[in-house]
């Protein structure tokens, strides 16, 4: 039986800030084998994921950079966290200022850690565990990390990130150059480069470009 989810997070995890964002603190796993390992049969049992919710993955990072490096981005405005992981992105809104943040995951655990960073560093963020593709609950601002890293995901998130913006809304898009990003329909904003391990990257720096997804 699957343990409760924030108690696992909790004893997975430490407490540290990502490479590029200082101003935040999450449960973060310090080493990928042991984790990967330990949720083995959580995985197997309940169909579950992988524990990309342990990690600051580089687009993340990089898009929570330039929130917070520019916060009337999202300063007053609703702002939706898409298939938000740790929950970086959406925390780095939060305390950019936006006026509200939902943070969607299909994955209890990155539900459970989302939470948990929320209240580490005394966020409010709300959290959906619906898959929300196809979906507009009007939101302003919407924001994807690293979402483009197996092509079925990419292909259909994109098709929806780029409806929301051709009604209006502001999509930005981080990523580090995954296989499965596409080649058009987007306009580069900025780029970081972010310290990663060899343990879950193919290198020790990875460019994380911020994309605004065009309608």
């Amino acid at each position: 039986m699957a343990q409760d989810p924030e108690a696992f997070v909790r004893a997975q995890t430490a407490v540290e800030s990502p490479s590029l964002i200082p101003e935040l603190r999450l449960h973060l796993a310090s080493e990928v084998i042991p984790l990967w390992q330990a949720t083995e049969a959580d995985l197997e049992a309940l169909g579950l994921p992988p524990p990309y919710w342990a990690f600051a993955w580089a687009g993340g990072q990089g898009l929570a950079r330039y929130l917070l490096d520019h916060p009337e981005v999202v300063a007053g405005r609703t702002v939706l966290d898409f298939a938000a992981g740790s929950g970086v992105t959406g925390l780095a809104a939060a305390r950019a200022g936006a006026a509200s943040v939902e943070a969607s995951e299909i994955d209890s655990y990155a539900l459970a850690a989302i939470r948990l960073n929320a209240a580490l560093n005394g966020l409010t963020v709300t959290v959906s565990s619906d898959d929300l593709v196809g979906r507009d609950e009007g939101w302003e601002v919407v924001l994807a990390g690293d979402v483009c890293y197996e092509r079925p995901m990419a292909e259909r998130a994109f098709a929806w990130l780029q409806a929301l913006a051709a009604r209006g809304a502001l999509v930005l898009l981080g990523d580090p150059g995954r296989n499965y990003l596409p080649k058009a329909g987007l306009e580069r904003l900025a780029c970081y480069g972010v310290p990663t391990s060899r343990e879950l990257e193919d290198s020790d720096l990875r460019n994380a470009v911020v994309w605004r997804v065009l309608g």
